[in-house]
């Protein structure tokens, strides 16, 4: 049998609710085990970042590369940032203009003064270019091989990916501890997927058949 308009409204509306309460319970899951890593490794985590650098995308410098300020237990790309700046990358870093808006990416270099915004997370200044990055370093909570992410649930980063790519070729990279790996990450139609997740132990390509 069809099921009526209404059927079908009704239906998509749990199915959406069963969609959040999956990625809710993830996430919480996440948030212990991103936090254990954090403890676990430290500082050296992003030491190995830096060691594996970016060579595996076959990127030149010169390109336009968008990082973040970690903040609480996430892994600290700074020091990747710091090589990829003396290898001559161009960087930035991301700004947030709003809920329910995409980020901006304005130009950064280490040492410069930054904005302390809300959730205590650091944003360069306003007089700062901004940029368009060819490829952009994404924070997470967990990922897959397929490329699926989970983060905060605010979007941010679904949305910059979306109007980036309408844009321009842009390659996403996930930051990672290899702590955060799942089999699968719970996704929905306006998800965007990583090319890429580097980790502590070196960088996976995700499969995107």
């Amino acid at each position: 049998m069809i099921p009526t308009a209404t059927a079908a409204l009704d239906f998509a509306r749990k199915t959406a609710g069963a969609m959040r309460d999956e990625k809710a319970e993830l996430r919480t899951r996440a948030l212990t085990a991103r936090k254990a890593a954090f403890e676990t490794h430290g500082a050296v985590a992003g030491r190995k970042l830096a060691a594996h650098g970016l060579d595996f995308l076959g990127v030149r410098p010169g390109i336009t590369v968008s990082g973040f300020a970690a903040i609480r237990d996430e892994i600290d790309p700074t020091a990747l940032l710091d090589w990829l700046h003396r290898e001559g990358f161009k960087l930035a870093l991301p700004v947030m203009e709003g809920r329910g808006r995409p980020l901006r990416m304005r130009s950064w270099t280490p040492g410069d003064e930054m904005a302390s915004v809300q959730w205590g997370i650091r944003e360069p200044r306003a007089d700062k270019e901004e940029l368009i990055p060819d490829v952009l370093l994404v924070p997470l909570l967990a990922f897959d091989r397929n490329g699926w992410r989970l983060g905060y649930g605010g979007g941010f980063y679904d949305r910059t990916l979306a109007g980036l790519k309408a844009r321009k070729p842009v390659t996403a990279v996930g930051i990672a501890y290899d702590e955060l790996e799942v089999d699968a990450v719970p996704h929905e139609s306006y998800d965007q997927r990583l090319d890429w997740v580097l980790t502590p132990s070196g960088p996976i390509c995700c499969n995107k058949n």
